[in-house]
Order: C-alpha cells, then sequence, then structure tokens
C-alpha cells in the first residue's frame, strides 16, 4: 500500500500567520483514523496547509456475533436507558434494527460527544444526556445519580474498555452490553507504516491519534515493522483517555486537545507546530 496524502479541499478555517502563510504549511501530518472516518480532520488540517498522510491503523469490523445486539434490539422497550459511546456504534444499531425489523425508539438516549449526538439525530432520534466533558467517564458520572434500578443498553465496541459498564453497575443499574463493531487493524497498512518510518527524511511533523485503539495498533504496526516511533514526531491527542492509552505505550503526547473533538485537536496541532516553528526562527 503506497503512500495517500491527501489533497487540499474546500478551506473551512481562514487563519494566517504574521507572515501571510497558513499556519500548518509544509507540514505533513500522519492521520492514523479509520478511513470513512478521516475526511473531516483531513480536510481540516489541509485548511490551514498541512498535507495530510493517510495511513489507517484501525478499520471498524464486524463483531464476533451480532447475537446480543439483536436481541437487545427486538426487547429494546424493555431498556429505560439505550447509551451510546461512538458513531459506529449507531450505525450498527440502525443496521441491526433494520435487520431484525424493529423501527428503535428507545425510551432515553445517552451519548458520549456531540458527533455520535448527531448520528443518533440523523436517525430521528432525540438524544436526551451529553455529558460535559466528552469521554465515557464523564458519561457515567452524568448518569450516575439516576441509574439505580434502571435497565440500561450499553452499545459499543467489542472488547471495549470496562469504564462506562462498571460506573453503571457501581451505581445500582442492570446493564446489558452489546458489541455492535470490532476494531481490527488494516493489512494493507504495515507495509505503508514501514515506507513513512523506514528513513527519516519521509517522517511525519505530527501524528494524530484519534482513539486509545489508533495508537495501541500504530505500535504494533511500527514493532511488526521492526521500527519505533520517533520522538522527534509530535504525537497529538484527541482527549484523556487516549492520552493514557499513550503513556502506558511509553508515549505520552505532546499535545491534547482541549475537548475530544476533531476541531480542538486540529487546533492543538497547529498551535503546537506553529510555536516549535516560532523557536526555530527566533
Amino acid at each position: 500500500m503506497a503512500l495517500v496524502e491527501s489533497v487540499a479541499g474546500e478551506a473551512m478555517i481562514d487563519a494566517e500567520d504574521s507572515t501571510g502563510s497558513l499556519p500548518l504549511t509544509g507540514r505533513r501530518i500522519l492521520i492514523t483514523r479509520a478511513p470513512h472516518q478521516a475526511s473531516e480532520l483531513a480536510d481540516r488540517l489541509s485548511a490551514l496547509g498541512a498535507t495530510p498522510v493517510l495511513i489507517p491503523t484501525i478499520e471498524i469490523g464486524p463483531p464476533t456475533s451480532f447475537a446480543a445486539l439483536d436481541a437487545a434490539v427486538a426487547a429494546l422497550a424493555s431498556f429505560d436507558l439505550v447509551a451510546f459511546t461512538s458513531t459506529n456504534a449507531v450505525r450498527a444499531f440502525q443496521e441491526r434494527a433494520a435487520a431484525v425489523g424493529v423501527t428503535p425508539a428507545p425510551r432515553r438516549i445517552a451519548v458520549v460527544g456531540p458527533a455520535t449526538a448527531g448520528a443518533v439525530e440523523a436517525m430521528g432520534l432525540r438524544v436526551d444526556v451529553v455529558p460535559p466533558v466528552f469521554t465515557a467517564e464523564s458519561l457515567g458520572q452524568t448518569l450516575l445519580p439516576e441509574v439505580r434500578g434502571q435497565r440500561i443498553l450499553l452499545v459499543l465496541a467489542e472488547y471495549a474498555p470496562g469504564i462506562l459498564e462498571s460506573a453503571l453497575k457501581g451505581g445500582g443499574a442492570e446493564v446489558t452490553v452489546a458489541a455492535a463493531y470490532k476494531n481490527r487493524i488494516p493489512d494493507a497498512s504495515l507495509s505503508a507504516v514501514t515506507e513513512l518510518f523506514a528513513e527519516p527524511t519521509a517522517y511525519p511533523d505530527a501524528v494524530t491519534f484519534t482513539s486509545a485503539s489508533t495508537a495501541k495498533n500504530l505500535v504494533a504496526l511500527l514493532e511488526g515493522a521492526g521500527l519505533t516511533l520517533p520522538e522527534a514526531v509530535v504525537r497529538a491527542s484527541i482527549g484523556p483517555i487516549t492520552s493514557r492509552a499513550l503513556v502506558e505505550l511509553g508515549l505520552p503526547p505532546h499535545v491534547e486537545a482541549s475537548e475530544p473533538t476533531i476541531p480542538a485537536l486540529v487546533e492543538a496541532v497547529a498551535a503546537h507546530l506553529r510555536g516549535a516553528r516560532r523557536d526555530l526562527s527566533g
């Protein structure tokens, strides 16, 4: 798989530095997100002058079994609340509801953040709960005061961390977990990662991580190629859960977004690299 570098699309941000240049002009930024979710990040980076390098370290596939999700969808009326932790979970939920012939109408819906809320609303459903911080931990804390005695359905990735489940059970809820999809490493990405990190002249200026899985999978791909992530490459994290995964991998982030959203991640990358450029010139 050859490296794929995106072409700058329609400018979404008009932000020039004091010299009149876009803040990320000449910068190459590695995007590790799944292909179907990479376009917004790539477009926003391109709008600031960067050249995104698209090498997905994650792709979305079906879980080992849809049995738990199908059973939960069929019994949807028995749940007091349905919680979604990603847009992928919402998409799979919608597809399985259609497959089993159910028109989904949960009593209440909770989501981890605005992107997931948008996916729910696109189904014609109303979102009732969005946490103040867009993480599973914050969602659990937000729901905790009201969950005792409730039946809650969690729709998430197979093998997802049990943070939200544990919090809700600790609050006295009866929790059903249904795997909606599985994260896996794309087979074709090994050769692309090998090519990108084989020579210092090919290194990107920064790499963006939008989930714990993207971080773990990039490390796995590098290990498969007999390589490590160079310290000179700026590690940019979308939020605290991703940052925690990077720390556990021995690769603490150089920069973390102010909130776990794509616009905030792009802003953080631009500010960090703009500052680095000033340091070199000054």
